[in-house]
């Protein structure tokens, strides 16, 4: 089992950048992909960002150009910086892991984003 800990939400103005952090409790191998979730309030929690253990990445088209996911496997860490934040880009931001080992999806519990316009 994984505990994932996100942070690095906040309130920040419309235009800003976010770097929001997903650390996990113990060394993560063999990854199946590790990536960030949104939900704002009344809607259904939507995929933002993924990368495969192979390491290739997936956008939503929401934020292409915009966002950038990475991981840091040593540190044991999934990133994602957010530019020219947008209003409609606040939500609560997920973590979310699954592991090839048992292809089980771990989640964190997520970290507040707040674009103010």
């Amino acid at each position: 089992q994984v505990h994932l800990v996100e942070s690095g939400g906040g309130l920040v103005q419309e235009g800003g950048s976010l770097r929001l952090s997903c650390a996990a409790s113990r060394q993560i191998f063999r990854v199946s992909n590790w990536g960030w979730y949104r939900q704002a309030p009344g809607k259904q929690r939507e995929l933002v960002a993924l990368v495969t253990g192979d390491g290739s990445k997936t956008y939503a088209d929401s934020v292409k150009g915009r966002g950038t996911i990475s991981a840091d496997l040593a540190e044991n860490r999934l990133y994602l910086l957010l530019n020219n934040l947008k209003p409609e880009d606040t939500a609560n931001y997920y973590c979310k892991i699954r592991l090839l080992r048992d292809l089980r999806d771990y989640w964190g519990q997520g970290t507040q984003v707040t674009v103010s316009s």
